[in-house]
Parts: C-alpha cells; structure tokens; sequence
C-alpha cells in the first residue's frame, strides 16, 4: 500500500460524530505548517485564501493550474493529510470536474470539498443531477487512480440564503448516492438545525464554525464529525495586516504587530 494510500485511509478514519476532526483551514505553505505544528490531525485548504493569496478573488475565478500547484506547496510541506477545497471543480463540466480531480490526486491530496453553489450566473445553486453528475465525475477519478479519496459534498442552501432543511436533506441523499462520503452544510449556526441534520444524514456532518457558531465541544454533543474555520483564519491574516498598515501609516506606531510570531520560531518550522 502506498504512503498516499495510507493518507487516504487515515484521513477517512478521522471522521468520527461526536469526536470531530477540527479543520484549521490553511492558504499556503507556511499557514499549513503553522497549523501542523499546532497539532492538527490533518490539514485543509481554503479556496478563497488560496485565491486571495494569489492576487484573485474566490468563487471559480482561479483557474486550475494555479489552484493546484499551490495545493501540491502545501501537502509537500505538512506530513499529515490535507483536504483540498476544489470550489465547484475549476470546470464546466463533469469531465472537466474529473481532470481537476486528478490533478489534485497527483498533487497528493485525500480528500476534496466540492460545493454546488453556482457561479455563472442563474440559480444560486446548481440543480441537483447536474452536480450529482459532477461528484460522480470525482467518485471515478478517485476510483480510477486506486485512492480513497473523501469526497465531501458542500451544500449551500444555508449560505445562498433559503436555509431549507427539506431541500439540503433531499440534496445530502443525492449526493451521497452520487459518491460523496460526508456532507458540508456552511452558514448553519443553530444547534437545533444541527442536530437534525446529524439524526437525517447517514454520512459524517461538516459545519462551518467561526464566531457565533457552537464551540467544538458543543458540536461534538450535536454529533458533528468535522469542524472547519474556512477562510476565516485568512481574514483575520489579512485583517492584522490592514490594522497594522492604517497603525503605521497614520499613527506612526506599531502596537497590532505585538503579538506577532515569533521570527524564529516561525522560520525553524520553514527547516
């Protein structure tokens, strides 16, 4: 069995309800390696702090090549397993999805986030054979290369607004049906909501915590089996640079870099 291989399996094996794995969302390879030496399980990608840190804005504009080659920066840094965020497969089709797919595999990815949300244009969210056709397109790809991958299935009817409980259910089933191994439902906070997802789902449930939402511990009560912070540890990145820069360049002072990491211990983790 292959070292890859052998990523995969663990990875799917940290899927527990009731003990989730905490995703610290990384965009490059040093917050990866910050991450990992925290003590993370594993490691994920935040696609729009992959795209920011690359100059573009998120939302399927980064195209593929690029997305990918900082994915492979990231899983050569960090020995443990990393998840990429894939958007909704940097295609226009469900062979296209499926290229991406292999490229991500080679870059040494196991597992991928695969959103529904469109982007084109229409409808905020994809119709459901169409993206059930792209999952599966992922399913295969995964197949054919011999690899577990995790495949998780993101539905957006919380973040485009509707927040329907009956559609995200009848979305989860097809989904899963399609390949998908675990369901991700961002924008979702109330713990009610959650646990009837956790009861109705018969797949490890992803939530997007940050601010707001449940702590971990109380997620773990709900029966969540995964806990991603998503682009937010980007923003407050992004947010100390904007506060340090207003600092210095108004007020001439540096108190926002007081906490800053330390340089040599942020540069030994770069050895």
């Amino acid at each position: 069995m292959s070292e890859h291989h052998t990523r995969a399996e663990l990875f799917r094996s940290l899927h527990t309800p009731g003990s989730p794995l905490v995703l610290v969302n990384a965009w490059d390879a040093a917050s990866a390696r910050v991450v990992a030496a925290a003590g993370a399980r594993a490691v994920a990608t935040t696609s729009a702090g992959v795209a920011w840190s690359l100059g573009a804005p998120d939302g399927d504009i980064l195209g593929r090549d690029a997305a990918v080659d900082l994915v492979r920066r990231i899983t050569a840094s960090v020995p443990q397993p990393v998840t990429a965020d894939i958007e909704s497969g940097y295609g226009g089709t469900p062979a296209e999805v499926g290229v991406t797919t292999r490229a991500v595999l080679d870059a040494g990815v196991v597992g991928v986030n695969i959103e529904d949300a469109r982007r084109e244009g229409g409808p905020p969210l994809r119709d459901a054979p169409d993206q059930c056709a792209r999952i599966g397109a992922v399913r295969d790809a995964a197949d054919a290369a011999g690899l577990p991958l995790f495949v998780n299935a993101r539905i957006d009817t919380f973040l485009s607004g509707a927040g329907d409980v009956a559609e995200t259910l009848a979305r989860a089933t097809a989904y899963l049906a399609a390949g998908a191994d675990g369901i991700f439902v961002p924008g979702v906070v109330d713990p009610v909501t959650i646990r009837a997802l956790v009861r109705a789902v018969p797949a490890p449930l992803n939530v997007l915590a940050g601010p707001g939402a449940p702590a971990v511990g109380d997620l773990a009560r709900l029966g969540v089996a995964r806990v991603s912070l998503g682009s937010s540890i980007a923003q407050a990145a992004y947010a100390l640079a904007r506060r340090a820069a207003d600092e210095a360049l108004g007020a001439g002072t540096y108190d926002a870099l007081a906490d800053a990491l330390d340089y040599g211990t942020l540069n030994a983790l770069m050895r």
